[in-house]
């Protein structure tokens, strides 16, 4: 298997039919980590690492804990937990919050989580996640959440979570292979409610100029509002930006060098 990223779900706050909220594959070295665990992620995250399973993953990054991000590290906790008579912790990195919400869903069973997960808060220095350093970077959202960047020799991947403007995001995607960058264009939908305070998500315009200021080699698109017309998202972000511009779909791989 080559090194590269697999798109699990590309939504935001819920995921339309056949498809699912965020979460990304990442592979390199034959290390496998995925990024968010949001709505309907996993069984397409059990399919991707094929006859092994969880046996195959090697560690969860979460960006926050809003559920179309997280919701299904509860069910990769069950996954994990339940065939295995031995205790072996699997690595996760993520704000304290999310660790908060897969214990409320356990029940409040701290000690099964903690006996299952082994928690690393981020946001946090810089760290080692197999062949990546992997760092975090506090972004502006309804709740806290983090941007992250994987770096191996020849190799960046960065990946901002939900977001609303921020300079951070220039130095948290400088010179990526892939800026993987929120696109939620709530706006696009008129029936749409506000958000409950302006400025704490990306339009596709402001993730292309996100891209644009990162100097990043190539940019995807996430974190669609579902119903959106993503191709017009893609020319809004294309208009700021001079690389390529991909959307996030469902199985969807892509090669990293």
């Amino acid at each position: 298997m080559t090194d590269g990223l697999t798109v699990l779900g590309s939504c935001g706050a819920w995921p339309e039919p056949h498809r699912a909220c965020s979460g990304f594959l990442v592979e390199r070295d034959g290390f496998r980590v995925v990024l968010d665990l949001g709505y309907g992620t996993l069984p397409r995250l059990l399919d991707a690492l094929g006859p092994q399973g969880v046996d195959a993953l090697d560690g969860v990054v979460v960006t926050h804990h809003h559920p179309d991000h997280a919701v299904d590290l509860h069910g990769l906790f069950r996954a994990w937990t339940y065939p295995r008579r031995s205790w072996e912790r699997l690595a996760v990195w993520a704000p304290p919050q999310v660790r908060d919400a897969v214990i409320a869903l356990e029940d409040g069973d701290a000690a099964a989580v903690d006996a299952a997960f082994d928690f690393t808060p981020l946001p946090a220095g810089p760290t080692a996640a197999g062949p990546f350093v992997l760092e975090s970077v506090a972004l502006p959202h309804f709740v806290p959440s983090v941007g992250v960047r994987l770096s191996s020799p020849g190799l960046v991947v960065a990946y901002t979570g939900d977001t609303g403007p921020s300079p951070a995001l220039a130095e948290l995607g400088r010179d990526a292979d892939l800026f993987v960058v929120e696109a939620t264009d709530r706006e696009q939908r008129p029936t749409t409610p506000p958000a409950r305070k302006p400025g704490l998500q990306l339009t596709s315009t402001e993730a292309g100029r996100a891209a644009r200021s990162a100097a990043a080699r190539r940019l995807l698109l996430t974190h669609f509002w579902p119903g959106n017309d993503r191709e017009r998202s893609r020319a809004n972000a294309q208009a700021e930006y001079g690389g390529e511009v991909l959307l996030a779909d469902e199985g969807l791989r892509i090669d990293l060098p």
